[in-house]
């Protein structure tokens, strides 16, 4: 008889004795029925203690508790740094985390399991079917992919129970990480290299099959950059000449070899030297443009050679270098001067020279 036992009895055993009192008070019982029923709530509480206890044996009562109470049943386990295998070779997860699981109803016959080995293998081989299809670099992501996946439970291959996980931390190895991190690096650093090496190459090209495929493309090019300062274009014809053809490798052309000087004569652009110097002996712009002209195969005395002094004379003006541009004038489109043929000198307007009488501009 366990202790809980004991009391009901007594509890019960005086409040019987109560309701008896009670009962025989009311009633007005003689007076020898008051000892009887004294004697009988004394004996049979002792011998209710006395049969428990010749059933219960000399075994102790804590002891017969425990053996008639029910195994408490374990439902989770936890792994930790389990290897499952990545997209990449040699490269794996360290996944760690708490497998639960519920039994199914199995018949009688069933074999003795181990629950827990059911559970890990089955969420180990649900993990598993996720990381082999993964990068390594994406551990992170692919965690949470797992923390979805395996958040529900799911029967194992026998079909005894239904297993899950819970707080899943996916990670790599230090050293694998490390590796990780210095590959990242050269595909970064290559994928630079090769924009930079595309890059030159485009510029090369441009330079060379554009820019320096030929004299004139050299001089048009060269004026659009610098189309405020004609006179340095002309200028600058020598050395594009020698830049076409070096760049070409190819001899200078016969007809461009006027334009040549000694390379100690010759003017720096803009281009090669930031802050150039005067030589003693510095060609003035009507010397390039009668150079480029003669470049051009336009001889003296051809018409044109007026034409485009004249031109460029006006586009120098817009620029106020008027002495530049009179100078170009009084070099290739001098005024005519009229001489009657007696010898006298003019008298009138009419026979002075003027500005008309240049040559035709257009």
């Amino acid at each position: 008889m366990t202790t809980a036992q004991k009391t009901t009895t007594v509890f019960f055993t005086i409040l019987c004795g109560l309701l008896l009192t009670i009962v025989g008070l009311t009633q007005r019982w003689s007076t020898w029925t008051w000892p009887t029923l004294a004697v009988l709530l004394l004996i049979v509480p002792a011998a209710a203690f006395r049969i428990a206890s010749l059933r219960r044996g000399s075994m102790p009562v804590s002891f017969e508790e425990q053996r008639t109470a029910s195994p408490v049943e374990r439902t989770e386990y936890h792994v930790s740094q389990v290897a499952l295998p990545s997209l990449w070779d040699d490269y794996n997860f360290v996944l760690s985390a708490t497998v639960r699981w519920y039994l199914v109803e199995t018949p009688e016959n069933a074999p003795v399991l181990n629950p827990a080995g059911l559970a890990v293998e089955a969420v180990l081989n649900r993990a598993r079917a996720i990381t082999e299809k993964r990068e390594p670099s994406q551990a992170s992501l692919v965690q949470h992919e797992l923390s979805g996946a395996l958040s529900r439970m799911c029967p194992d291959p026998t079909g005894h129970l239904q297993a899950m996980a819970e707080n899943i931390n996916l990670t790599l190895l230090e050293q694998d990480q490390e590796r990780l991190d210095r590959l990242a690096k050269v595909r970064k650093d290559k994928a630079v290299w090769e924009h930079q090496r595309k890059y030159e190459q485009s510029k090369r090209q441009y330079l060379g099959e554009d820019v320096l495929k030929d004299t004139g493309s050299a001089v048009v090019w060269w004026l659009t950059k610098n189309e405020e300062h004609v006179e340095k274009t002309v200028a600058d014809l020598a050395l594009l000449a020698q830049l076409t053809s070096a760049a070409n490798d190819t001899d200078i052309p016969e007809r461009l070899q006027n334009l040549l000087q000694q390379p100690s004569e010759l003017p720096a652009p803009e281009f090669l030297e930031a802050d150039p110097a005067p030589t003693p002996q510095e060609r003035t712009a009507a010397d390039h443009l009668s150079g480029f002209f003669d470049t051009m195969g336009f001889r003296e005395g051809d018409v044109r050679r007026a034409m485009l002094a004249k031109q460029i004379s006006d586009i120098i003006k817009q620029q106020n270098c008027h002495e530049t541009a009179e100078d170009l004038l009084h070099r290739f489109d001098p005024p005519t001067t009229f001489t009657p043929n007696n010898g006298e000198e003019p008298n009138s307007d009419t026979d002075a020279p003027d500005e008309t009488s240049r040559a035709p501009l257009t």
